[in-house]
């Protein structure tokens, strides 16, 4: 049987235990090996988020799924692969049309028994629950955060995050560069001619580049 592996991590979860690419990957090899199956290899989706399967590691799976050049794709967790549930009941429907097993070790998962297939419809049903549950904590939190006068997201320029962490405070370089713009503007110069006379001054970007009347 040849199979193929798939792992993912998103930023913020690269540092979290058990989640990991390497204890991924050391997963998928044990599972294959333990059920003598030939592992042709393990694609890797590094720092992108599983809300949809516009990622290339999980395309280069599915297409090969769809040439039928694996018998069975492996995952170490349902929601390393799918966090949407109509992503991954077509999926799994693509899968079963292709004669393609889906086994998930954490949840020990194979699409190939009908047993399996009603776990895997409803863990997956569960993992959208858990990423929707999350993403409303985190609006309610960034809500009340921003209602208690606290700084969200990324300072805007001619502001820095003061030493609490939590507010803002003008930041001089970049206001004095502030001025000198609305200066210029109400002198009639056009944005590239702004952008070129900051440029010769002296001044860069927050990024440390030249400015560009974008």
């Amino acid at each position: 049987m040849k199979v193929i592996g798939y792992a993912r991590v998103s930023t913020e979860e690269q540092a979290r235990e058990g989640v990991s690419l390497d204890n991924q990957r050391r997963k998928i090899e044990l599972y294959a090996e333990m059920n003598d199956m030939e592992l042709i290899g393990i694609e890797i989706d590094e720092g992108i988020s599983a809300k949809n399967l516009k990622r290339p590691g999980v395309q280069r799976v599915l297409e090969l799924a769809r040439k039928k050049q694996v018998d069975c794709i492996i995952i170490y967790k349902l929601d390393r692969m799918f966090r949407n549930t109509v992503d991954a009941l077509n999926t799994s429907q693509m899968l079963d049309k292709q004669g393609v097993a889906l086994h998930s070790i954490n949840e020990r998962l194979d699409t190939k028994s009908a047993i399996g297939k009603f776990f895997f419809s409803l863990t997956a049903s569960l993992a959208e629950m858990e990423r929707n549950v999350i993403s409303e904590r985190t609006v309610d939190s960034m809500k009340h955060m921003k209602e208690s006068g606290k700084c969200v997201g990324n300072v805007c320029f001619g502001f820095r995050r003061s030493s609490d962490g939590i507010h803002v405070e003008p930041e001089p370089i970049e206001q004095e560069i502030l001025v000198r713009i609305r200066e210029l503007r109400e002198a009639g110069f056009t944005l590239d001619a702004i952008a070129t006379e900051l440029t010769v001054l002296g001044f860069v970007t927050r990024g440390g580049g030249n400015w560009k009347k974008q």
